[in-house]
């Protein structure tokens, strides 16, 4: 349903995105996700048109959004993180308006508009001036805009922030109500939302996707590596040899070792159980194991992994945009800078 492909936003010295790509497929909701000034609503303002990327495309529906924007406009309803909402107007004055603006036609604006309030549970409220309604009740009256004409595409930018707790979930039920005729993008930083009703996820830290597709399998691809903490009864040099011996293990770090007791973190190489092996092996060499314990990760352990600035820096020599003798804050402020031209 929507395509973005190596979409990038300069201002002045700053990059706000940089190659940028992922596919959203028709009828999912997908969560995107990143830490404040990520590029997210730079991306979000890029996907509807809003903003022209310094390069890249964006297909909608295979429409190209910067050669026909007319017609890819039409099948996106788009909600910022500040509704664009007037004061001074009533509910049901502004959603005629934005009618009008959306180009529905004049005969089936009453109808349309009766269609969206219900919707979104401002029927009651139609009559009344936005100012005077509470931030749950303007968040909606920004849904039931977003709405107008029944687009194919919902795109929304922090729907629940600055929302009390039976607002949000209000606002979350809808959402997945919505999600089961468009397709949704949604931007927040609650993990425990995303969680609860999308699909798939983007995740883009310093202005670049880290990771995009399914939800569920990027938790489990991490889950697919064993994390293990190991505690022994012995000191850390005899338990760093014998963990030497294992082939199947990945990395080993001791976390802290005191009145004869280590406690170390085990990483296993990708599919592999290493907790027999290890058994075995400590007790051929009479060492006690007090725990051995594997952690699942959640998509919040995966997101503050791929967004943290040593992951950032590993992507970066990775792709060959920098050398492994580049200092660390050189590293992480290469976004800063037009690398177009420094390349």
């Amino acid at each position: 349903m929507i395509k973005a492909s190596h979409l990038s936003k300069i201002y002045g010295d700053r990059i706000a995105a940089k190659d940028i790509s992922f596919e959203i497929e028709n009828g999912t909701i997908c969560g995107f996700l990143g830490p404040n000034g990520a590029g997210k609503s730079t991306t979000m303002n890029m996907l509807t048109g809003y903003l022209t990327p310094a390069s890249g495309t964006v297909l909608v529906n295979d429409v190209d959004m910067f050669k026909n924007p007319g017609k890819a406009k039409k099948m996106i309803g788009y909600l910022p993180e500040i509704p664009p909402l007037y004061m001074d107007m009533t509910v049901r004055e502004y959603l005629l308006f934005a009618s009008r603006i959306k180009g529905i036609p004049k005969a089936e604006i009453p109808q349309e508009i009766d269609r969206v309030a219900a919707k979104t549970g401002v029927a009651d409220v139609l009559d009344r001036l936005i100012m005077n309604l509470s931030k749950g009740y303007k968040q909606r009256t920004g849904f039931a805009q977003a709405l107008l004409g029944d687009p194919e595409i919902l795109i929304l930018d922090e729907p629940t922030v600055g929302l009390d707790p039976k607002q949000i979930v209000e606002i979350r039920n809808l959402i997945k109500e919505l999600g089961e005729k468009h397709t949704v993008i949604l931007s927040t930083h609650i993990l425990s939302e995303v969680s609860m009703i999308c699909d798939d996820v983007v995740i883009i830290s310093h202005g670049r996707v880290m990771a995009s597709g399914n939800a569920e399998e990027l938790v489990e691809s991490y889950n697919r590596i064993q994390n293990m903490k190991l505690v022994l009864k012995a000191n850390a040099t005899q338990a760093q040899m014998l963990l030497e011996d294992i082939e199947d293990i990945d990395s080993k770090k001791i976390l802290s070792e005191e009145d004869g007791v280590t406690v170390i973190e085990v990483i296993a190489k990708k599919d592999k159980d290493i907790r027999e092996v290890i058994a075995g092996k400590m007790s051929e060499n009479n060492i006690t194991v007090l725990e051995q314990s594997v952690s699942r990760v959640t998509l919040e352990d995966v997101y503050l992994k791929l967004t943290s600035e040593d992951h950032y820096r590993e992507f970066l020599l990775e792709e060959g945009i920098i050398t492994s003798n580049l200092k660390k804050d050189d590293a992480l402020n290469i976004i800063n800078i037009d690398e177009a031209k420094e390349k």
